[in-house]
């Protein structure tokens, strides 16, 4: 059973993990169009969903899942465990 942390919208943020998950490397706007959700909300989670390490941001607004995030999506650990690693 997946553990969402205070700071996640499980809805929102699930689907776009699972979008890049069953995707591949996607930009806000594939991730957007997949989900139905506006691509700047997207944006948005996809840039604090890296700073706690379940995304990564390639360059040139191209994301991918880690493997934390598979982990969370796996059910593996409770992402109120993560540290936010914002620079």
């Amino acid at each position: 059973m997946r553990e969402p942390a205070e700071w996640m919208n499980p809805s929102t943020d699930d689907a776009i993990l699972e979008s890049l998950r069953d995707n591949g490397n996607q930009q806000p706007v594939h991730v957007a169009n997949k989900i139905g959700r506006h691509r700047k909300y997207v944006g948005e989670r996809l840039r604090e969903l890296a700073k706690y390490g379940l995304v990564e941001n390639l360059g040139q607004g191209l994301y991918r899942i880690t493997d934390t995030g598979e982990g969370y999506l796996e059910g593996e650990f409770d992402a109120s465990e993560l540290e936010c690693n914002e620079a």
